[in-house]
């Protein structure tokens, strides 16, 4: 969150059955013999055909999914080395990618002697495992992934990609790192080894459903918790991280200003989830949120932090609103019950002072 700090005002989605008749009329045979004649009524009827099923089938191959995440990797790096957003937009979209086109701007808007030289990184394929679902012709195509480092796999992220309609590029849309691995459940797979997504916007695949979710966690943030993010999330390492941004973030001014989180019109709704073995989900979605540093009386001025100034500049103003975009992974049960936040990802993507927006 942003770390402003406070100085004086002077400074800163027929067949038809078919009646065959004859000539669309009753078809009589007739037949001559020396006993008489008999007139035989005879009408055909096309039963009609059960429209079939429509086939799920693996949104890819695993083999094809690995190859995507090298892919990912590459060109990630290519774009990272100058900060180029067209090519990074052929590998990223959604709150991923708002996120890193706000970590470009962060680093432009920084002297060059504060800027950090980049280091080109890749994910270790050995150690990642992937969950490709099941879909049918017209449904997004997206797998995800759980990818380690570190020593003994200790540090867990989980990444999702999607296949983009109109360009059929594969693009990474999240990648969060998980606090606890112990946290993370196993994931249900079928006879043939692909996993089962389920729709999480409705009750009656999940107790809470995504917006549940999302508000959630937007509490904890402005309430730490208090008012319903207490309610829907257990207590674990992540949902304490959250709490403990409000709890900090609040007092930061101590009696020379305020800070005040609130609810952001989500700019990320698309959610992706997956079955696990004891039939729960695990749910990946976005929120967004805002920040406002404001004085507490006049004379005052809050001058921008040197990682704010890429939006804000150098002057200063008696308010600043920041707005953070997030992507969350819980694991969500059927059954009534506390789903569990197990790691969280945000960015500044933009903020906004007097100076700035007049």
């Amino acid at each position: 969150m942003s770390r402003s700090s406070l100085i004086p005002l002077h400074i800163s989605a027929r067949r038809t059955a078919l009646l065959l008749t004859a000539v669309s009329v009753a078809l009589t045979a007739s037949a001559c013999a020396t006993s008489g004649t008999t007139d035989v009524d005879t009408t055909a009827t096309a039963t009609r055909a059960a429209s079939p099923t429509p086939t799920a089938e693996p949104a890819l191959t695993k083999k094809e999914a690995l190859a995507q995440i090298t892919r990912y990797s590459k060109i990630n790096n290519e774009a990272n080395a100058d900060n180029n957003r067209k090519l990074l937009d052929t590998i990223e979209d959604g709150p991923l990618y708002a996120m890193s086109v706000a970590d470009y701007k962060q680093d432009e808007g920084l002297p060059k002697a504060d800027r950090k030289k980049y280091k080109p990184w890749s994910y270790n394929l050995a150690s990642t495992n992937v969950y490709i679902p099941r879909f049918t012709a017209g449904q997004q195509k997206w797998f995800a992934a759980v990818t380690y480092s570190g020593k003994n796999d200790k540090y867990p992220r989980l990444l999702v990609m999607a296949e983009q309609a109109t360009t059929k590029r594969w693009e990474m849309v999240a990648s969060v790192d998980l606090d606890d691995k112990k946290q993370l459940p196993k994931i249900a797979l079928d006879t043939e080894g692909y996993a089962t997504a389920v729709d999480a916007t409705s009750t009656k695949n999940v107790a809470a459903p995504v917006d549940v979710l999302r508000a959630g966690v937007v509490d904890n943030f402005a309430t730490g918790g208090d008012m319903s993010g207490k309610k829907v999330f257990a207590t674990t390492k992540t949902s304490t991280r959250q709490i403990k941004v409000h709890d900090k973030t609040i007092h930061k001014f101590g009696t020379r200003g305020t800070t005040a989180f609130s609810s952001a019109a989500a700019e990320f709704t698309d959610s992706y989830a997956l079955k696990s073995s004891d039939g729960s989900a695990i749910v990946v979605f976005a929120h967004t949120h805002t920040q406002r540093d404001a004085v507490a009386r006049s004379g005052l001025q809050i001058v921008p932090d040197k990682d704010d100034r890429a939006w804000l500049g150098t002057t200063p103003s008696p308010y600043f609103t920041y707005t953070f975009t997030c992507s969350d992974v819980a694991t969500v049960p059927t059954a009534p019950g506390k789903s569990t936040l197990i790691g969280y990802t945000c960015r500044r993507t933009d903020a906004q002072g007097m100076s700035t927006s007049s």
